[in-house]
């Protein structure tokens, strides 16, 4: 009996088809990630050390013994050699040495380390954007790269330092000293679909390892990549309960260098504009000769380059550890998310509705991912931070994260999907001038597929002969239980979605879900005692009303999704929207163990003659993958196949730019109009 028990509870989580696991995401680096650390021998006993090269510069001029003694003297005399004999070498020079001294200062002279780490930032700048005229850049010499590492380097130790000041904020000003100055410091956040509100604090990329993605994307190039966390607050409109609490983004900061010098030379070269940074005047105490920063705030994922000196410079970015850090706070613990929705979805439903991880776009398509049984949008971020990397799918595509209780029966998880589908709509774009939202994609793992189809298909009246032959009109029940019914059973395919990708879904059910699993299932998933009351009340109120294999008494997800479920079969002939297609993945497990006995060939937990859509009406695409039930959709193939469907979709749209749109649907008349005060999909108290 015992070992039957485990058995069970083994295959409740099987046929979940989610990740009820909390990996750790990021890891804290004992140090902060430092590409200078080899090049300076920084972790050696005697370290930090100038390069060779900067040492043969200074024995070149006889400075040497200058090293030893006084850094801001030696900086001086590279300075008249600098004025005698323009060159690359000898900014490269001063601001490594520089930077050194800042290093060996950072601990117990603080202001010390700030004035040379600026004077650092401020020789690295003119080594890559101030010797125009004395010829391009050796691209291959590893000084360039030697001197960009510098730049982002001393940039990042400044930043450190200056925000124990206080955060830096957009909007901000204040004064930093370098060696010779006192500069301007000036810190602006170019347009991006973010605000300036936005931001609540940052921490540093560098101080943290990836851990709980597989691939972690980082691009190389200037600027110092930040983890910018945002606050909650009011007034920013219909988008605002649509974001989770601390959510996270990646910034670049790049600090922009104006010296007299390079002022003049820009005015000279007629590309002033570009070069100089805006206009915020010289605050109280800064010298107006001296060089003026401007701290810039980019958005990697809206801007991967920006114009420097009148060239095109990449951005050095991180999109991967912003959301692994955003995924190691407590409130996005997939165990406890998934555990809530399975075993108390009636608790569940405060959270439940949509999610957006990015700033909301109007000029981008939405990419809505719907998580399977015992999951959550957690188990979305292996494809999602994958998919966001590729440059065409993040100017086209936004991603939003669609989370339900789980414990339910998926159409009634369908039916509130369509109203929250409605409901954003509508607050985002009631006018309906978003054309882009009409080209919805729909991306469904397990049950989340059947969730995902129920949107895109016309119930007519099939759905409802399930449950009766009678007319609907003869129902007696309260107008709260009819308005239940009739959006469960009546239904039109939403006109804004486009595509429905389903992953390792069960089309045809599952055989986990037997008679063990299901009674398990009852026993421990705890529906709400109201939900319960008003299906008793509405069976005493119809005797002989419903079919006698009606789906009505079907209470927990488990139970919705057995193969002998009087619903699976309509959804499966379910007429799509023209406008629909339909792209299917399944999954093959290379390794079956037992699982293969009880459902067979497939993936451990959905039979492939389950998962298969073969002769589905509007199948555009579908493959199987060697992965099983629980990897699926994490697979690398399943997500170069979505990334092709979305190729496949921005490719149809260019040939076709002014495909006319679907009209909104009718709802039947029995449905009374969703009120938009609607707990569900965009209370900002979900969480």
């Amino acid at each position: 009996y015992l070992a039957w028990v485990c058995a069970a509870i083994s295959c409740l989580g099987a046929i979940a088809g989610g990740c009820a696991t909390s990996p750790q995401w990021v890891k804290v680096r004992d140090t902060p990630r430092n590409p200078l650390a080899g090049t300076l021998d920084m972790l050696s006993p005697g370290g930090p050390k100038p390069t060779p090269r900067t040492m043969q510069l200074l024995r070149r001029h006889d400075l040497v013994d200058a090293l030893k003694g006084d850094r801001t003297g030696l900086l001086v005399r590279l300075g008249d050699v600098q004025h005698r004999e323009p060159s690359r070498e000898h900014d490269y020079a001063m601001a490594e040495i520089a930077y050194i001294t800042a290093k060996e200062a950072e601990k117990l002279h603080r202001d010390r380390a700030i004035e040379f780490y600026g004077t650092a930032i401020i020789h690295a700048y003119r080594y890559l954007f101030e010797y125009g005229a004395l010829g391009p850049i050796n691209p291959y010499d590893p000084q360039f790269r030697g001197a960009s590492d510098l730049y982002n380097q001393s940039l990042d130790g400044m930043l450190r330092l200056v925000r124990q000041d206080g955060e830096l904020r957009p909007g901000s000003s204040r004064i930093v000293k370098t060696a010779n100055h006192a500069c301007s410091f000036d810190v602006v956040f170019p347009s991006s679909g973010w605000q300036e509100d936005d931001f609540d604090r940052f921490e540093f990329v560098s101080d943290y390892r990836v851990k709980g993605l597989q691939n972690h994307y980082h691009s190389y190039g200037l600027g110092v990549p930040l983890i910018a966390v945002r606050g909650s607050h009011q007034g920013q409109g219909a988008t605002e309960g649509y974001y989770p609490p601390s959510v996270c983004f990646p910034v670049t900061a790049f600090l922009r260098v104006t010296t007299p010098h390079s002022a003049v030379h820009a005015k000279d070269s007629g590309d002033a504009a570009k070069t100089m940074p805006p206009e915020v005047g010289t605050p109280p105490g800064a010298d107006p000769n001296a060089p003026h920063f401007v701290l810039e705030l980019h958005d990697p994922l809206d801007r991967q380059s920006i114009e420097v000196a009148g060239r095109s410079v990449p951005l050095e970015a991180d999109i991967s550890t912003p959301l692994a850090y955003f995924l190691q706070q407590p409130q996005f613990q997939d165990s406890d998310l998934s555990t809530l929705g399975l075993l108390r979805p009636g608790e569940a439903k405060k959270l439940q509705g949509l999610y957006m991880f990015e700033p909301f776009d109007p000029r981008k398509m939405p990419v809505v991912m719907v998580h399977g049984l015992y999951s959550s949008p957690i188990t979305w971020m292996e494809m999602f931070n994958d998919l966001r990397s590729d440059p065409l799918v993040r100017q086209h595509y936004q991603f939003w994260f669609y989370l339900y209780p789980t414990g339910q029966p998926f159409w009634l998880s369908a039916t509130q999907m369509r109203e929250d589908l409605a409901l954003v709509r509508r607050r985002i774009d009631p006018a309906r001038q978003y054309p882009a939202l009409d080209q919805m994609v729909l991306v469904g793992h397990s049950m989340g597929g059947l969730v995902s189809k129920l949107q895109a298909v016309n119930s007519s009246d099939d759905f409802w002969h399930i449950m009766s032959d009678r007319p609907f009109a003869e129902l007696a029940a309260d107008q709260d239980d009819v308005r239940l019914l009739a959006t469960t059973f009546f239904f039109q395919p939403n006109p804004s979605v486009r595509r429905v990708i389903t992953l390792g879904t069960p089309h045809r059910g599952s055989e986990f879900s037997n008679g063990l699993t299901r009674w398990f299932g009852r026993k421990l998933i705890a529906l709400p005692s109201k939900m319960l009351h008003r299906q008793e009340e509405l069976l005493a109120r119809n005797q002989k009303f419903f079919r006698a294999d009606a789906p009505i008494e079907i209470r927990t997800s488990i139970d919705s999704l057995s193969p002998d479920s009087p619903v699976l079969p309509v959804l499966l002939t379910a007429t799509p929207g023209p406008w629909v297609s339909y792209h299917n993945v399944i999954g093959r497990d290379p390794d079956p163990g037992w699982e293969e006995y009880l459902v067979g060939k497939g993936d451990g937990v959905v039979s492939l003659s389950s998962a298969q859509l073969d002769g589905a009406q509007h199948l555009r695409s579908q493959i199987a993958v060697p992965a099983d039930h629980m990897t699926v959709h994490r697979h690398p193939q399943s997500i170069l196949e979505v990334r092709r469907i979305l190729f496949e979709q921005i490719a149809e749209l260019q040939d076709f730019p002014n495909r006319p749109g679907t009209q909104v649907a009718e709802v039947p008349t029995q449905v009374p109009p969703v009120p938009d005060n609607s707990p569900n999909g965009g209370s900002s108290t979900r969480w």
